[in-house]
């Protein structure tokens, strides 16, 4: 598996689809991840200093994101690379919004020719657990919904869904007292999968 997944991200990082056809003026595909990785982490899009760097939540939303996979289990800091591939629903940086405040969600087309590669990886690598950071992704998985009604629990069966909020600074949505609850209830059912109890047959939560 490693030598087919080595090709995999190999042609992902020489992807140009979105330039070829208009898409975004420029592209730097994104995407990091071991053959053992066990846990499948998909988030919205690589920001500008993932664009740099080449590495998937190498930026500020990365160390948070960091923070709370060590408090899942994961190990401090970079560890929790060893055991999670980091993939998103787009491989290149959309863009800055028109008045420069934040990033740019992946557009539709961008999505839907970066889909492909996204299918390809889950196929080869069958992950136990998916991890759907942000409202998009999750979406993307279990269809339109409130993200308040997901965090905090899992869905499905091979793999695990496990939604989580997006680590980003430009989030409002963990400033309520709630919704950080939720957070720290999935991070729970995340240290219960990784440590391996009950990851076999866990809950199934009812889809909305």
């Amino acid at each position: 598996m490693e030598r087919e997944l080595g090709e995999l991200q190999a042609a992902i990082r020489a992807c140009t689809r979105c330039r070829d056809d208009g898409t975004l003026p420029e592209v730097h595909p994104v995407v990091e991840g071991a053959a053992g990785a066990r846990f499948f982490l998909v988030g919205q899009a690589p920001g500008p200093i993932e664009k740099t760097t080449g590495r998937p939540f190498s930026g500020r939303a990365g160390k948070e994101l960091a923070r709370w996979l060590e408090r899942a289990g994961f190990g401090a800091g970079d560890e929790f690379r060893r055991h999670v591939y980091l993939a998103a629903l787009g491989r290149c940086f959309p863009g800055r919004t028109p008045a420069g405040t934040g990033d740019l969600p992946p557009s539709r087309r961008q999505r839907a020719n970066c889909l492909p590669w996204l299918e390809a990886e889950l196929a080869l690598l069958r992950p136990r657990v998916l991890i759907t950071v942000g409202k998009l992704a999750t979406d993307h998985f279990l269809g339109q919904g409130a993200l308040g009604e997901r965090v905090g629990r899992s869905f499905g069966r091979d793999p695990v869904v496990v939604p989580l909020p997006h680590p980003s600074g430009q989030s409002r949505w963990l400033n309520q007292v709630t919704n950080r609850e939720l957070l720290d209830r999935a991070l729970g059912l995340l240290a219960e999968l990784h440590a391996g109890t009950g990851s076999t047959t866990p809950p199934v939560s009812r889809r909305r």
